[in-house]
């Protein structure tokens, strides 16, 4: 998941694809490129389960899946809290052993 999502136009497709579901050719107008190009951007993602496709005669359509980003969500909010406590820490001792200078 965070592979299909480390290209910044699959996130553009992603936040696109939250205002709703959206043909190939849609997707790809904002980026100017070949529609093979954003087809295989699309093929990633859908890989990854962060999206699903349905064709309806040439129109393929793509739509986010439901709570696909929950996973990757859980697992950053489990790694920020350590950071977070350190941080904390280092700004608790900046606080006690670095007083603030007054002019």
């Amino acid at each position: 998941m965070f592979r299909a999502l480390a290209d910044g136009s699959r996130r553009a497709m992603v936040a696109r694809l939250v205002d709703g579901p959206a043909s190939v050719s849609q997707l790809a107008e904002p980026f100017g490129m070949a529609l093979p190009t954003v087809v295989q951007h699309l093929r990633a993602l859908e890989e990854a389960g962060i999206v699903s496709s349905e064709k309806v005669g040439r129109v393929r359509t793509y739509q986010l899946v439901p709570d696909a980003l929950v996973p990757a969500n859980a697992w950053i909010v489990a790694h920020r809290r350590p950071q977070e406590r350190r941080l904390d820490r280092l700004g608790d001792y900046l606080t006690n052993h670095h007083p603030t200078q007054e002019n």
